[in-house]
């Protein structure tokens, strides 16, 4: 399954790459979030390769979820799609846009593929290994084992700019960490994964689409992603008083520390 997904996501980060070379036309869903060619271009093609290997495995993706189309009950085993995780970031021709796909069972993400295909960056995981991926060309020349760092003095931090909340600024405070800004969201679970960091504090909304991929490759390199009350963060979310299905509360992904 795992080579199913490197192969899927290696082909839509190429299609990706192609719109964003080409020229970019933005439009905007019912929730006033950016949307392009390239994350449909990208959903076609994830969907359409896991179905076909798949077909009893539901898929929970992003676009089909914002026009109403997502699984009302996919069950314990599904599939997690974000074809294009930071379209503004694409929009805005940074370089941190993500192409994601995991597996949830039982409310885990176990397997998980993060491809960022302006920079080259790719990550996998499964359960008890995590890679950093080579590419050239969008083809694998190369992989090596990852796992997460024993905690440091100061702790190294990933934080966005864009989605700084003051719970996350008293956090950074309150551990006197150095800090990273301005990496893309499933990035910060890899470079945590990769053992580049330390500690990714989320306070504010994200969908599980956004986290599961990333947050399977940190798992599978030995971390973790709690909420705030030190709960494993939990996938297949649905029914939730005031919010939506598959949204998620805020969590802190750590890397090997306390």
């Amino acid at each position: 399954m795992l080579t199913i997904f490197e192969r899927l996501a290696l082909v839509a980060g190429r299609l990706v790459m192609d719109v964003f070379h080409a020229g970019i036309l933005v439009e905007h869903k019912r929730d006033a979030s950016p949307v392009t060619a390239a994350d449909r271009a990208s959903e076609r093609l994830i969907l359409a390769g896991l179905r076909a290997e798949y077909p009893d495995i539901p898929c929970v993706a992003e676009e089909e979820a914002a026009e109403g189309l997502a699984p009302r009950d996919p069950g314990q085993t599904f599939f997690l799609i974000d074809p294009l995780d930071g379209t503004k970031e694409f929009v805005s021709r940074n370089s941190d846009f993500t192409v994601n796909i995991a597996l949830v069972r039982h409310g885990v993400p176990e397997i998980g593929v993060v491809y960022a295909p302006c920079s080259g960056r790719f990550f996998s995981g499964r359960p008890g290994r995590a890679e950093a991926i080579e590419i050239s060309d969008h083809r694998i020349v190369g992989r090596r084992r990852i796992s997460v760092r024993e905690g440091r003095t100061p702790l190294t931090i990933v934080a966005s700019r864009s989605h700084r909340t003051p719970e996350t600024d008293a956090f950074i405070r309150d551990i006197e960490a150095a800090e990273i800004v301005s990496v893309g969201s499933s990035l910060k679970f890899c470079l945590i994964a990769g053992g580049e960091a330390d500690v990714y504090p989320r306070f504010g909304r994200t969908m599980e689409w956004d986290t599961a991929a990333g947050d399977a490759i940190l798992r599978a390199a030995g971390g973790m992603t709690r909420t705030p009350d030190g709960m494993p963060l939990v996938y297949g979310k649905r029914s939730q008083p005031g919010e939506s299905d598959y949204a998620n509360p805020s969590f802190i992904a750590r890397g090997s520390i306390s």
